[in-house]
């Protein structure tokens, strides 16, 4: 396969348009961008299509004359993609990637099957509307066939990401662990936004005053690991200031047992001063 071989992405939501973007940037010749049914798919292809001066095609007619293909739809569409695709054309000496955490390679069976050499590889980040983040750093996830696994390592590579090996058997846990680190983070942080609210810290306020502390922490997370970045009433063992966090969250049962848990959690987990104590009070408050 060339050095920097031609790429044909599947979907056009808010990956496929960001990793469209970073392998123009990169040098890499785009081949074809398939959209999906909706008006908005469509578009979003034929934007994309103008961008990388190629053609814009229907998943129900693929133009996949490329040496790789990325598929970036939604986890329960690529199986259907893969087994649509399948009778399309050759797929011999063709390398098929597809962007989920949570799924296998095997996924990819169908066309497996067919001659192509399949991996999962998957951006250990997050993509939503109104942000559009670079590449450069990002570490992939990737598991697969190893003709397929180099041809990705070297995309990455040329993206300026990093990339690394997840097992097959460890899918799941993998995307569990980024799970942790994004969409239940900002759980989190939504509730820490009710309770700020509820101490009356106005609603218009409150995120931009969260932001100075989060940041410091996750900078101190970064550059001391968490048991040294670790402060608070906890670390230093405060049992009344605890007692008074629990009764004031009455109020907020859902609140009240997050932090319940995090807390018991911290316990396993950091340096927790007067554990017993703590342990009691926990126990009182998670009924």
């Amino acid at each position: 396969m060339a050095a920097k071989p031609s790429i044909a992405i599947v979907g056009s939501g808010r990956l496929g348009t960001a990793l469209a973007h970073a392998l123009i940037g990169a040098g890499y010749r785009l081949s074809a961008i398939l959209a999906g049914t909706s008006n908005t798919s469509r578009q979003n292809a034929q934007t994309l299509a103008r961008l990388a001066k190629t053609n814009a095609f229907s998943r129900t007619k693929p133009g996949l004359d490329a040496d790789v293909i990325w598929l970036c739809v939604p986890d329960q569409q690529i199986k259907d993609a893969a087994e649509q695709f399948a009778s399309t054309t050759g797929w011999k000496n063709k390398v098929v990637f597809h962007s989920s955490g949570a799924l296998t390679s095997d996924v990819l069976h169908a066309l497996r099957r067919r001659g192509a050499a399949v991996a999962s590889v998957h951006p250990v980040m997050t993509f939503v509307r109104g942000s559009a983040p670079l590449f450069n750093g990002i570490p992939f996830g990737i598991e697969g066939d190893t003709a397929a696994v180099r041809v990705a390592r070297r995309i990455i590579a040329d993206l300026g990401g990093e990339s690394f090996a997840v097992r097959k058997q460890d899918k799941a846990l993998y995307h569990v662990w980024g799970m942790f680190t994004s969409p239940l983070l900002l759980s989190l942080v939504a509730i820490a936004e009710q309770v700020g609210c509820a101490a009356g810290v106005p609603a218009k306020d409150v995120r931009k005053k969260m932001m100075p502390i989060m940041m410091q922490t996750l900078a101190n997370y970064a550059k001391l690991g968490p048991a040294d970045s670790f402060s608070g009433p906890l670390v230093r063992g405060d049992v009344a200031t605890v007692r008074k966090h629990l009764n004031a969250l009455n109020k907020f049962p859902d609140a009240k047992k997050i932090y319940v848990a995090l807390a018991q959690a911290a316990m396993k987990r950091l340096p927790v001063q007067n554990r017993t104590a703590i342990e009691k009070i926990l126990r009182s408050f998670s009924g």
